[in-house]
């Protein structure tokens, strides 16, 4: 979990703050009311990556607490009870996020969702292309402030070998539009001709003051456009605010293709993307693994303690399985305790060892529900190899999972095509 540091000296606020990150697990929220408390916080705890802040404090009523936050290198936003030319003026010369007039219940959202965006900047790579080094360490400056990887070019050609062979996974291209060997307006067409504008976020920038060139970059592509010179509060906030929308699509992609409970993908898209991989692998004459997993006594699991802790348990596999597998893996709920999983590029000697480690994982893993210890073990069963189609596999990974059920469960068998 990241950690998440609430400063405000007010019981409401605090007591409405703590109801909306309760309800966040991925995050760890830690609380003070002082300025005091807040020093001793950020002693305490070196891994804090990011505050939210109440601007005026008993003990720092002038803001002295963000510059705390700066000192350590944390990115804040700011929360206010009014606004006013005093009040902007502290705030202008602060380095923050963004500032929250506390004036609501849908403030103290807002700020939330402000707070989830900083903490997902952390796992952000943006591309940053330009001829201009002076521009491209400006803006590397603005987005490693507020925790964004970057990774940059001097021109389209080199932005598009990068996109090409970068093990990461980039979210956003900001390009300037005059460059040699490849300006900003073809590198967007070229880019737009392998993903769309939900996949990768693209941010024009020019001097170029004529309207033609920012229609056309947007009408080619561009999800947004900022003029030559900018400030960083201008960049920060075009870029944050591209970004939610990018994290938006993925949120309703998301809804489409996976399961609400577990996070893994569903049914239809397993069988949708697994096709494509299972093609790919025939076609390359390659072998493929697919694992079937379920859990052992499961009905016991209900009957003893409930559905609630049946769900727990659903969704400790999807846990389980992130810790070994890796990203390129496709996993996916069947329906009920079933998993099916998809794994190619793998040896047959890899996969009895990988799924015998998984295996033991849940064998030896213990999950405690308030004063509740769960455990339970998984049985696989395995196709390896390569049949006519996916739908075969599946079935023949089934057939597998029989067999270690009928043989005392808590087993792994693999059943090979060839």
């Amino acid at each position: 979990m990241k950690k998440v540091l609430i400063v405000d000296d007010s019981r409401t606020i605090l007591s409405l703050l703590k109801s909306e990150f309760d309800e966040i697990d991925e995050i760890e929220a830690i609380y003070a009311s002082t300025y005091k408390e807040a020093m001793h916080k950020f002693r305490d705890n070196s891994d804090i990556k990011v505050a939210l802040l109440d601007i005026n404090l008993p003990d720092a009523p002038n803001g002295e607490v963000i510059s705390l936050a700066n000192s350590h290198n944390i990115p804040a936003v700011v929360l206010t009870g009014t606004i006013n030319k005093k009040i902007r003026e502290t705030i202008e010369k602060k380095d923050i996020l963004a500032y929250i007039l506390k004036d609501s219940p849908k403030s103290m959202k807002l700020a939330v969702k402000l707070i989830q965006r900083a903490l997902r900047n952390y796992d952000t790579t943006v591309m940053v292309v330009d001829d201009s080094e002076l521009y491209r360490k400006l803006l590397s400056e603005f987005l490693t402030r507020i925790n964004i990887n970057v990774i940059t070019a001097c021109n389209g050609q080199e932005a598009l070998d990068v996109l090409k062979n970068s093990d990461e996974h980039i979210s956003m291209v900001l390009t300037d539009f005059e460059m040699p060997n490849m300006d900003g307006m073809e590198l967007t067409i070229k880019i737009r001709e392998e993903y769309d504008k939900n996949q990768l976020g693209i941010i024009a920038l020019s001097t170029v003051e004529d309207k033609n060139v920012i229609d056309n970059f947007l009408k080619f592509g561009a999800n947004d456009f900022i003029n030559k010179p900018f400030n960083k509060n201008e960049v920060i906030t075009r870029i944050n605010s591209n970004l939610e929308l990018l994290d938006l699509f993925t949120q309703i992609t998301d809804m489409a293709n996976k399961d609400y409970m577990t996070g893994a993908y569903n049914r239809r898209y397993f069988f949708d993307s697994g096709n494509a991989i299972f093609a790919k692998v025939k076609r390359k004459k390659l072998s493929l693994a697919v694992a079937m997993l379920d859990i052992d006594n499961f009905k016991k699991i209900n009957d003893t303690y409930g559905h609630d802790i049946g769900d727990i348990a659903i969704k400790e596999i999807k846990k389980v399985l992130d810790n070994n597998l890796r990203s390129s893996d496709l996993v996916s709920r069947f329906g009920g305790e079933e998993f099916c999983i998809i794994l190619e590029d793998i040896s047959l000697e890899n996969t009895e060892k990988l799924f015998e480690k998984i295996r033991k994982s849940f064998e030896d893993n213990i999950i405690e529900i308030n004063e509740t210890k769960l455990r339970y073990t998984v049985s696989f069963g395995i196709a390896y190899g390569m049949l006519d189609s996916l739908d075969e596999m599946v079935s023949l990974s089934d057939q597998a999972l029989y067999v270690s059920k009928k043989s005392g469960r808590n087993q792994v068998t693999i059943k090979e095509t060839g």
